[in-house]
């Protein structure tokens, strides 16, 4: 079915006020006998209006793509809209500079605060950087992770403030991919973030990986990209240093992690994921760390994973809106 049918459908829900959050699933991928087509995906996050939906479908099958499936978010009260589009279309039919281009206009027509379209086999991957401190376990996934081809980003370095030998798996694993590790000891009179910051100039965002440094205002402010941090505890319970310990002393009957974006607000920023597990009487402080940092690793790896297939909007002030 085109979508230009279902965008008018759509646009008359929309336009009564029946709903605000729905999903429009289409056909997958796989299910579709052409080659030649590619996969897009185009976010909206702009002030309420009408015919945003239809606009969005027109500009899509105009140029003879295809809407596989669409998220539209309307908070109630609010006057902001949200969406998520995936499609195909043919490359040749329509080249990518004019895809920019005709997002633009639409971004232009409805004063979006965000207009972003990605082709995963165009665009070039997200380059990001991992930051790490001594415990290991979230960077050996995530470069696994890498590895498998399951987190769609190029790994351009990674750093810590912890001295790994040159034996160890990190270290050999890194060599082996050409990925460069770059120690800085630091201090509590001196972070080395001058240092940091010419190591990240060229990255789309960071990872911290179990980095167990705060970053300063002025860091977050130089760098002036998105930061992604995971927490050993279910935020906003349990902030700050050993909150595994502190949910063992306090008899909690689930634990869990949160991935959430850096802010100069320690262990505040926006949530884009979080898990949890239950614990019981029987846990110890040892079997509720492993069942954390088992949770550590998924959590981070899933929001890593939804910012990179823009699944990820700002929503209010210190909120996020997760596709």
């Amino acid at each position: 079915m085109a979508f230009a049918k279902r965008g008018a459908q759509v646009l008359g829900v929309i336009a009564n006020g029946s709903f605000k959050s729905s999903r429009f699933a289409g056909r997958s991928l796989d299910s579709r006998p052409f080659t030649s087509l590619a996969h897009g995906v185009h976010v909206f996050h702009c002030p309420d209006d009408v015919g945003i939906v239809a606009k969005l479908s027109d500009c899509i099958a105009s140029r003879g793509g295809n809407i596989l499936g669409a998220d539209v978010f309307v908070p109630e009260n609010e006057n902001v809209f949200y969406s998520r589009s995936e499609f195909i279309f043919d490359p040749i039919k329509w080249p990518r500079g004019q895809m920019d281009e005709d997002f633009l206009q639409l971004s232009k027509k409805f004063n979006a605060m965000k207009s972003v379209v990605r082709v995963p086999i165009l665009d070039p991957k997200y380059k990001i950087a991992v930051l790490v401190s001594k415990q290991g376990h979230c960077l050996v996934d995530l470069l696994h992770g890498w590895q498998d081809g399951r987190l769609p980003v190029e790994i351009t370095c990674v750093i810590s403030n912890h001295n790994r030998g040159p034996n160890t798996h990190v270290i050999r694993f890194l060599e082996r991919h050409g990925i460069p590790y770059h120690y800085l000891q630091t201090t509590k009179e001196n972070q080395r973030e001058e240092e940091m910051l010419e190591l990240v100039q060229n990255t789309d965002f960071l990872v911290l990986a179990r980095y167990m440094q705060i970053l300063s205002g002025k860091f977050l402010r130089s760098y002036g990209k998105d930061i992604i941090n995971i927490h050993h505890g279910l935020l906003p319970s349990f902030k700050g240093g050993n909150p595994s310990k502190q949910a063992f002393d306090a008899g909690v009957k689930l634990i869990g992690a949160t991935s959430h974006f850096v802010t100069e607000e320690l262990d505040a920023g926006p949530i884009i994921e979080q898990m949890v597990e239950r614990v019981s009487h029987r846990d110890n402080l040892h079997s509720f760390v492993q069942k954390s940092e088992n949770l550590e690793k998924q959590c981070l790896s899933k929001a890593i994973k939804s910012y990179c297939e823009l699944r990820v909007l700002p929503y209010e002030k210190n909120k996020t809106v997760v596709f």
